[in-house]
């Protein structure tokens, strides 16, 4: 939560450019009073299926708000965050339905129509400081439809808890996510569950200690026991409660989420208002060096007129920072589309490969579309963190171009791949050719009938009768190929039907996500512009401004410049005097 004097220091800085006529730099505080306004630190509870997160984040905030059940898995995200009285709201599409705390296991949980997300507030001190626990659905790691959808959410979390029960060490799968994690959020932690029902829990965490060091992951590795938390909690029992493991859990989220949060809005609120300051502070100085030193007004006029002309060029379409961007965006569009394609045209190679080398396509269908969906999702998601990744990149050459004119800071591009996943539908099982007991004997029937009758025909010659031992092992023969011939055939079409129906799922998917990786580099886009568009704005105003009082200097009389001068340096005070506050914050 921001701090008074955080909040106090926008209001003075508000104050400021009201008395000075500077509503355009009033914008820029006013979007940090709302920032602060909202203290929600988002802490992302991740994992594999039935790890334990649940009722990991029912021990945290000491309440059971999140569903657990063997038999049943958490199906849409639920956030928890501080209220002063608990509540429940499911959100939809276009609604916000109120619901009792008590009933939010038969909404948030697999079988159930879901809504998009549910929302829980509880008066808990953990929370008090903006902590917001998210409690996602399982992930299976990179390849799975959860798993793109956390992952689209990353960037918009201020820090991941990675957990994993203590049956086995690290998978292979969790490693990714970690490693694709570290790229997309700043802060991430490993939570090792289920202590208390593995004895050997002490081994599992060395060996994940050891993999997280040779994946080059650096996270620190929590082990804790819910059971054990939740019991001391109940029974107010201080050693169940160290035995649990949660105090370092508890810290790490206290020391290195929420205040490196509140350390974050502080810096940024004092950059802010330290930009603002400096840009109240420029018309004074201007008009204070004029009033000083009459021979050199001319010089400064000029000087400033120079860099106002600097500044206006800025706002050009043609300046070189929005060419990077614009050439940046076309770019990293056409990148992004063909990574997309070329990932995917590399799943759709294997799945034909594993189609041909099928006896039957219809026998394997349910694993095959299983693997299939996994295969589409960790491309889609790896194609994803390359996506953020980039546009990072592209923010910050966009600022050292701006900055060849204007001191300027990369702005926080927000990646917002919310719709990643959940967009297409899920692969669709070929109808497919019939091939039963009854076609089969249907057909064995006609081929060996043509059988019987072809070689008993040419048995007459030699004075047997048409049906003869010979001519029925001809039948059953000819019976046997022509089933199995058949059989080839469905087979062969089904194994086309198959794979048309993979390149019309491919093709779904390439069009909905890259539809949707168009969109977000779009919007990261106009963050961009209009970020550096209002720096430009507010710059050649400052510089304007400059020059109209440097002006204004050189036409006051030598008998009022005494008082202009005293008058200047006393506004002149206190806007440093606003600048030193915003240092010191």
């Amino acid at each position: 939560m921001a701090s008074p004097a955080t909040t106090e220091l926008v209001d003075l800085a508000l104050t400021a450019t009201t008395a000075y006529g500077r509503p355009d730099l009033g914008a820029r505080l006013e979007a940090a009073k709302a920032r602060l306004a909202d203290p929600g630190v988002r802490v992302l509870v991740v994992g594999e299926f039935k790890q334990g997160k649940s009722k990991l984040v029912n021990a945290l905030v000491n309440a059971s708000v999140c569903p657990v059940d063997d038999d049943i898995a958490t199906a849409v995200p639920t956030e928890v965050r501080f209220g002063e009285a608990p509540s429940a709201v499911l959100v939809g599409e276009h609604e916000r339905t109120p619901i009792a705390v008590e009933q939010l296991g038969e909404h948030v949980v697999e079988g159930l129509e879901n809504p998009l997300r549910a929302e829980v507030t509880l008066p808990r001190k953990l929370l008090a400081g903006g902590l917001v626990l998210v409690d996602t659905p399982g992930v299976g790691g990179l390849g799975s439809a959860h798993g793109a959808a956390t992952m689209a959410a990353l960037p918009l979390a201020d820090a991941v808890l990675l957990v994993s029960d203590a049956a086995q060490e690290y998978t292979a799968p969790e490693l990714d996510f970690l490693r694709a994690a570290m790229e997309l959020c700043p802060t991430v932690g490993a939570v090792v569950t289920k202590t208390d029902l593995y004895p050997h829990w002490r081994r599992i965490a060395d060996l994940d200690r050891e993999h997280l060091r040779r994946a080059g992951v650096e996270a620190e590795l929590f082990p804790v026991s819910s059971d054990l938390r939740l019991a001391g909690a109940a029974q107010n029992d201080a050693e169940l409660l160290a035995e649990s493991g949660f105090a370092p859990l508890v810290g790490f989220l206290l020391r290195k989420v929420v205040a490196r949060a509140e350390d974050l809005d502080r810096r940024s609120t004092s950059q802010d208002v330290r930009a603002v300051a400096e840009q109240l502070a420029a018309g004074f100085t201007a008009e204070l060096a004029a009033l000083r030193d009459p021979a050199g007004a001319e010089a400064l006029v000029a000087e400033l007129t120079s860099a106002k002309e600097r500044a206006d060029e800025l706002r050009q379409r043609s300046a070189r920072w929005q060419i990077t961007l614009n050439d940046g965006v076309a770019d990293l569009i056409s990148d992004i589309e063909y990574d997309l394609r070329d990932r995917l045209r590399a799943v759709t190679r294997e799945a034909e490969q594993l189609l041909d080398d099928a006896a039957d396509p219809n026998t394997i269908w349910d694993q095959f579309a299983e693997w299939l969906h996994q295969q589409v999702s960790q491309a889609t998601s790896a194609n994803y963190v390359w996506t953020a990744q980039r546009a990072r990149w592209l923010a910050e050459q966009v600022a050292d171009h701006f900055s060849e004119a204007a001191d300027a800071a990369v702005p926080d591009i927000t990646i917002d791949g919310s719709r990643l996943a959940g967009s297409v539908d899920p692969l669709e099982k070929p109808e497919g050719e019939r091939f039963g007991v009854g076609q089969r004997l249907f057909i064995g029937m006609r081929g060996g009938y043509g059988g019987v009758l072809m070689i008993g025909l040419a048995t007459t010659f030699v004075g047997m009768a048409l049906l003869n031992p010979v001519s029925l092992a001809a039948g059953l023969l000819f019976g046997g190929k022509t089933v199995r011939d058949e059989y080839r055939r469905v087979r062969d079409r089904r194994r086309a039907e198959a794979k048309t129906a993979v390149r019309r799922h491919i093709d779904e998917v390439v069009f909905q996500v890259g539809k949707d990786s168009r969109d977000t580099l779009r919007r990261a886009q106009r963050q961009l512009r209009d970020h550096f568009t209002v720096l430009a704005e507010e710059l050649s105003r400052s510089l304007a401004t400059s020059v109209a009082a440097a002006q204004s200097a050189v036409a006051t009389e030598s008998s009022q410049r005494t008082k202009r001068i005293a008058d200047l340096e006393a506004e002149l005070g206190r806007v440093q005097s606003l600048a030193k506050k915003a240092e010191a914050l």
